[in-house]
């Protein structure tokens, strides 16, 4: 499995943007796929993730801002960033997990600046 992150960028405090990821391969029946982000200093840390069920889970600190939502036919991942401050600037992954094994993309860059 192959993941391509895109939708980086740098915006201003209260400003949106929206992440994607596309996870090659046919026919994937991915179980998890979802964000993880690296700030500068800081461990790598959950953003947010979605199940192949439709279940979600969020990072407090982005409870009510972000969003993520997924098409499995697709095999895409969207993070939905709202509301952005500017200690959500970090290096955004995503993840995926197919067959218990974990797989990540090459982080995208998002600058919360004024």
């Amino acid at each position: 499995v192959q993941l391509q992150a895109s939708g980086g960028g740098l915006v201003q405090p209260g400003g949106s943007l929206r992440l994607s990821c596309v996870a090659s391969g046919n026919k994937l029946n991915i179980n998890v796929m979802g964000w993880y982000r690296q700030a500068p200093g800081k461990q790598r840390e959950l953003v947010a993730i979605n199940t192949l069920g439709g279940s979600t889970n969020y990072a407090d600190s982005v409870k009510g801002r972000f969003t993520i939502a997924r098409d499995n036919a697709k095999n895409t991942a969207w993070l939905q960033m709202n509301s952005l401050k500017p200690e959500d600037t970090a290096v955004y992954y995503c993840n995926a997990i197919y067959y218990a094994m974990a797989y990540w993309g090459k982080g995208t860059l998002v600058t919360v600046s004024s």
